[in-house]
């Protein structure tokens, strides 16, 4: 099973240092998963960027100095659509962005929208899906004021 992994460029590693990398990320992704839901599809992602953290590809570009500028996995332009918003941590397809950005990456709206340097409007919500939501509510009466009394929604009539 070691083997598929490649040490990574520049680096050497043996087979041993390979596995216990591996063993390390099976136990963080295990703990992961015994404190939080995470989806079945999004199992890769996070095992990979565990493995990665562990290898130290992140630290080490921190500890030269330099940045590491990830990039979207789509066009900030090209990720919202009517019908679903894809995500540009994973470019996932989306109906509603929020609780996949918690689940599996820990994030809020507004970190996600500071990594990305989106406005404080972008959608979290496909905008076809807000419209039927927004839709329903309306024809069900949710924030309209009728303007029935308090005393008639308790039952008393005083006309009796």
């Amino acid at each position: 099973m070691t083997e598929n992994i490649p040490a990574r460029e520049g680096q050497s590693s043996s087979n041993a240092e390979r596995k216990q990398l591996l063993e390390l990320t099976a136990d963080i992704v295990v703990a992961k998963l015994a404190g939080s839901d995470v989806p079945a599809d999004s199992l890769p992602g996070l095992i990979r960027q565990v493995y990665e953290a562990l290898a130290g590809g992140e630290s080490d570009l921190r500890e030269e100095g330099a940045s590491p500028k990830q990039q979207p996995a789509v066009p900030v332009r090209k990720s919202v659509f009517p019908d679903y918003i894809i995500c540009l941590e994973d470019g996932k397809k989306l109906k509603m962005l929020k609780r996949h950005l918690k689940s599996t990456y820990d994030m809020t709206p507004d970190q996600y929208r500071e990594k990305w340097g989106l406005p404080s409007d972008y959608p979290m919500v496909a905008p076809s899906y807000a419209a039927r939501r927004s839709e329903l509510a309306r024809t069900i009466g949710l924030g309209r004021n009728i303007g029935v009394s308090a005393e008639h929604k308790r039952g008393h009539n005083s006309d009796l």
